[in-house]
Order: structure tokens, then sequence, then C-alpha cells
């Protein structure tokens, strides 16, 4: 905020790390239009929201291994789960999870359908419970578990 005395604005380490994570060529315009999940009617993100995609036949399997699940979307070729915004700060989701800043769904026509829908009005997973099930049934160490080289 510019105060009129000549004051550049204060920029917080959390609107620094944003800038910083932000999609690569963000100001240029998209060539495909780009399709966004959205939180249904009568809930709120106050955390913002992105996604984690699996590919379908590990989205049955995920289900029961979460204490809480959120909204969770699904097409024929992927299951997208709800998270905060910035959910991949300092982890590697294991492959072959794809990470969505934005809550974005890429390379897609439209938009995947609404398959869970959690009670209340946050629609988000638990991040660190999805990444732990994740790791589990890909059979990937946790980040913090690995040994560290030096």
């Amino acid at each position: 905020m510019n105060t009129g005395r000549g004051r550049a604005p204060v920029l917080t380490l959390d609107t620094l790390v944003r800038l910083k994570r932000g999609p690569a060529g963000a100001s240029a315009p998209a060539a495909e239009p780009v399709h966004r999940l959205t939180v249904p009617d009568g809930m709120t993100a106050p955390l913002g929201c992105d996604a984690v995609s699996v590919p379908a036949h590990l989205g049955p399997l995920l289900m029961p291994r979460l204490p809480r699940v959120g909204c969770v979307f699904a097409d024929a070729a992927r299951w997208w789960w709800l998270v905060p915004a910035d959910s991949d700060y300092a982890l590697e989701w294991p492959a072959p999870a794809q990470y969505s800043m934005g809550a974005t769904v890429p390379d897609s026509t439209r938009l995947p359908g609404l398959i869970h829908r959690p009670d209340g009005t946050l629609p988000y997973t638990p991040p660190i419970p999805l990444y732990l099930a994740l790791c589990r049934l890909t059979g990937t160490t946790p980040i913090w578990s690995r040994p560290i080289s030096a």
C-alpha cells in the first residue's frame, strides 16, 4: 500500500513466496481455455484452492485411507482432490500424482464432475493425510523420511 509519502509497498514473506511460485508466463494469454475446479455453492475456501489429481484407478483406493475427504472431482482418466493453496510447499507429491495450482484442469475439454462433497462449508481434503496415503499406495518414501545427502 502506498502511503503517499513516496514509500514502496511492503511485501511480506508470504507475498514473495506466492510471487515466486506463480505460474510461469502468467501474463501471457493462454492458448487453450483454462478450466478450474470450483467450490460448490454454500462452501467457502478461505485458504484458496489447489488440487491434487491421480489416475482414476487410484481414486477408489485412496478414499478409505483418508480420515476426512473434501471435495473430490472425477472423470474417466483422473480423480481430483481440493486442497488448500500452497499444499505443495516443501512436498514432492509422488508420481503419478499431479499438483495443480489454482485447481486448474489441464488438457481437458470439460470439467470433471463432483463425486464427493463433505458435510460443512470447507471443501478441503487435508493435504498431509492425502500425501501420506499417496506415498503408501505408490511405494514412495515421504520427503521427510528420506536420507539426507551431503
